[in-house]
């Protein structure tokens, strides 16, 4: 089978999964008077098409930022005008100003469906493909595996089409309704530049994911300190050609934060309202029940009482203390297999300890786990399952369960089909450790099952209305806790796997 034809195959599929679970429910549909995470998306399209650039962030008569107002950075402003201006053409009713409020109708459902799916086809499929054909991790101490696999598909091929096939991002853009693919999408372009030595394209393309969601700080700072850790290692070489890299990568990043903000620089009251809006430090440390430690620690101790400027100040410094050593080390020892575990390590310690998470934050450690899934399969099928379980009180209230189970069914046996070495523990667990570790994916996955369906069929105590997500957010953070601790060794350590068989023999 022609090269063309095994990569339409896939984008095939993966687009066939995406427009099935479009036919589900989405977030908010039909409950007023806030709808959901769909009326949110329509709503801005409404806003930035009717209201003027410097009213998009501000609460005005015509803007009342206490009914979804926009807080998300300028890119995601633009691409809801570019989107507004689509809707009107094909149907005025759709984005009128306050009279389209709670807007639900047929059309319109598959307008906004295609939408996503447009992104989604457009961007982060594109970019999950080119990352996994053309990166290669050239320190890695994986085996290459046989050039043919499954069908005559390639590796890259049966990776690609496992990695698209992830329920979480199909779940919540496609479902609940979101556009993180764009985000995600770009972000993974950014990987892609990493792994090209080419600086200027990552920090391009890191920069236009940061200014579509300011979410992607989770994955700021392993760009920095890679970049700069390589410019010190052309240091010890050339000042000269380290100052040149150090130089062109500022450039890139401040040209293109000035040519996305520069219609608000224009007017300047209007920048600070959007920089206002972007971090709500005032809506608290948590909202709904999160997989993190605070959610965790709040059912011992009712940590809102504490008051949120002390809050902040305790997220801040668990945050730091989680995610700084594996940055100094990526900055001291810049690798490109250290960068992938740096992301890993960074956006967990982020979701982890960080002040206001939301359970979709998730997904922003999934992708770096799915872009590290063939340096360690196992840990990283399983750290990507329970990704998409700790969302399951979210996907329940949005009408999405069965959508769930399909996809998680799917994705699960096309993993264990496709990519056979994911049952199969690593070079760091071998005899009685692998043994554990594989008992262990097993009672997890059992473990999860079985609150899944609780969560759906079981009626919680009267007393406890919260019982089943609050169990689902302490297993969950019980599992997040541990990948860290795990995924952070192995960067610390990298192939010295004795530490595992010490860490088993000391049980």
């Amino acid at each position: 089978m022609p090269e063309c034809a095994h990569l339409g195959l896939l984008i095939s599929s993966a687009i066939l999964l995406r427009w099935s679970t479009t036919y589900h429910p989405y977030s908010g549909a039909g409950k007023p008077p806030m709808y959901g995470d769909y009326e949110a998306q329509r709503h801005w399209q409404e806003i930035t098409l009717n209201v003027p650039l410097g009213q998009w962030y501000r609460n005005t008569t015509d803007n009342d930022l206490q009914y979804w107002g926009l807080d998300y950075p300028p890119l995601t402003a633009y691409h809801s005008l570019l989107l507004g201006a689509i809707a009107n053409s094909l149907d005025p009713s759709f984005v009128e100003l306050e009279k389209s409020r709670g807007f639900e109708s047929d059309d319109h459902k598959h307008f906004m469906r295609l939408t996503v799916l447009a992104a989604d086809a457009l961007i982060y499929i594109p970019a999950v493909i080119l990352y996994f054909w053309t990166s290669e991790i050239p320190d890695s101490k994986v085996p290459p595996k046989a050039e043919r696999n499954i069908f005559g598909f390639r590796r890259q091929h049966l990776l690609i089409l496992s990695s698209l096939l992830y329920p979480g991002i199909i779940l919540i853009d496609h479902g609940h309704f979101q556009y993180n693919c764009v985000s995600l999408g770009l972000f993974v372009l950014a990987v892609v530049g990493i792994m090209r030595d080419s600086t200027a394209l990552a920090s391009l393309f890191f920069v236009l994911a940061l200014n579509y969601k300011q979410m992607e700080l989770y994955h700021a700072l392993p760009f920095f300190f890679y970049i700069l850790g390589v410019c010190l290692r052309l240091g010890e070489k050339s000042l000269l050609s380290a100052l040149k890299l150090l130089v062109k990568t500022a450039l890139v990043v401040l040209a293109t934060f000035f040519v996305i903000w520069a219609p608000f620089l224009d007017r300047w009251p209007a920048a600070l309202d959007a920089l206002v809006r972007l971090f709500p430090l005032g809506r608290g440390l948590f909202e709904d029940k999160v997989a993190n430690f605070w959610c965790s620690a709040n059912v011992a101790v009712k940590l809102k009482t504490l008051g949120n400027d002390r809050l902040f100040k305790m997220s801040l410094t668990a945050t730091s203390t989680a995610v700084l050593p594996t940055n100094l080390q990526l900055l001291l020892r810049p690798s490109k297999e250290r960068f992938l575990l740096s992301l890993v390590n960074t956006s967990l310690g982020f979701f982890l300890f960080s002040f206001q998470v939301h359970e979709k934050s998730i997904l922003l450690v999934a992708v770096p786990v799915m872009l590290y899934f063939r340096e360690d399969p196992l840990f990283c099928f399983w750290l990507l399952g329970v990704s998409c379980f700790s969302m399951i009180p979210l996907l329940i209230r949005d009408g999405l369960f069965i959508a769930y189970c399909g996809a998680m069914g799917v994705y699960c046996l096309g993993v264990v089909v496709m990519v056979p070495e994911v049952m199969e523990t690593s070079g760091y667990f071998r005899g009685r450790a692998g043994r554990l570790v594989k008992a262990a994916a097993v009672c997890s996955a059992a473990g999860a099952v079985a609150l899944s369906l609780a969560c759906y069929f079981v009626e919680p105590p009267e007393r406890y209305p919260d019982l089943f997500p609050l169990l689902v957010s302490v297993y969950c953070f019980a599992h997040f806790f541990l990948f860290l601790v795990y995924f952070n060794l192995k960067q610390f350590f990298g192939g010295e796997g004795g530490w595992s068989e010490r860490v088993v023999r000391g049980l």
